[in-house]
């Protein structure tokens, strides 16, 4: 039976996530050389665990499940935390079958990799990559914590390949979104690892999972723009009384309110569904992209709007979440993508 509610272990995982998020997330460097804030990213993957929450002890990790990451991935959409979790934590961890060694790797923070699609990609990609006798040649373009990754999972039509950062050119891309940077990656005679041959189905399960799991980020950043937006609407004056007591701010974040607690639910569930292997997953992560995706970036924008003129500068933290969001809704599939994916899973007529 399907479970919405958070559990008390959930709760107090994310007291301790939140409360390090807080003390640690630094926007203010996402202005400089190197955004990506990695010894962040050691202190949550290697020193408390969270990148091998979903994956078993026998296979090196915690041996929790996707709720708790989708927990995770809350606070950090909560904060736009500029580490590779997406990438490593949940789409290389994903496609990577159970015995292999990189996995533990991964799961214990020793390593990182991402798995080598673009960022847009919803389902069945088309492979970009050759492979001959264990050698890669190809391109691939707009590829999630390219820059960071220590290893590449890249799918071919011979199978999934692991291959390490030296063998493959980075070239980073210019993008919106600062907090998660991408990178078009290049191969040339690239000697790869065999990991698994039935690449079309580790890349079917990662982006299953990524689906699922990028809508608990998006509830997290609307969690945080509905929240910010309240408390500044208690406390901005106009014409000697808050702005939160005029009818048309209320009707606003009333609305985006009702949209949040929606979103939270589908997220709940498509994370509920990745965890127990659930057979109606696709159904719910499509489901979770085609409602979460413009949820988070509703509130986005009324948190900028809301806020007034402060909300325009680049000194108010608004305009990250909002580039976010915006990311996001195109990310592995936009909600147009998602509601025609969703409309063939549940059998609606074209």
């Amino acid at each position: 039976m399907t479970d919405l509610l958070y559990s008390e272990v959930e709760e107090e995982l994310r007291s301790s996530v939140r409360s390090l998020l807080q003390d640690r997330v630094d926007l203010s460097r996402l202005e400089g050389p190197e955004p990506v804030d990695m010894k962040l990213w050691r202190t949550l993957a290697a020193d408390l665990g969270f990148a091998g929450l979903p994956v078993p002890e026998s296979a090196g990790g915690a041996g929790a499940s996707w709720r708790e990451a989708a927990v995770v991935m809350e606070e950090l959409g909560r904060t736009v935390a500029p580490v590779p979790f997406l990438g490593s934590a949940v789409l290389a961890t994903a496609a990577l079958p159970l015995g292999d060694p990189l996995l533990a790797e991964l799961a214990s923070g020793a390593r990182t990799a991402t798995l080598a699609i673009p960022l847009s990609t919803s389902d069945a990609p088309r492979w970009t990559v050759e492979a001959r006798d264990g050698v890669l040649d190809g391109e691939v373009t707009t590829v999630a914590d390219a820059l960071t990754a220590d290893v590449f999972l890249v799918p071919t039509a011979a199978g999934l390949f692991a291959v390490e950062q030296n063998d493959v050119r980075r070239t980073a891309v210019v993008s919106l979104d600062l907090t998660r940077p991408v990178a078009d990656l290049a191969l040339r005679q690239a000697p790869g690892r065999l990991v698994a041959e039935n690449a079309g189905e580790r890349v079917a399960k990662a982006l299953l999972s990524g689906a699922a799991m990028l809508a608990s980020e998006q509830l997290g950043i609307a969690e945080w723009c509905l929240a910010t937006t309240v408390d500044y609407a208690k406390t901005r004056r106009q014409f000697a009384r808050p702005i939160g007591s005029y009818q048309a701010i209320k009707h606003r974040l009333a609305d985006l309110w009702v949209q949040v607690t929606q979103a939270r639910a589908v997220a709940r569930y498509a994370a509920d569904c990745l965890a127990g292997d659930d057979e109606d997953l696709a159904v719910a992560a499509s489901l979770a992209q085609a409602f979460c995706s413009p949820v988070a970036v509703k509130a986005a924008e009324e948190c900028v709007q809301l806020h007034g003129g402060i909300g325009f500068t680049w000194e108010h933290p608004a305009h990250w979440y909002l580039k976010r969001a915006r990311a996001n809704a195109a990310a592995l599939g936009s909600a147009t993508r998602h509601r025609a994916l969703l409309a063939n899973l549940v059998n609606l007529p074209g």
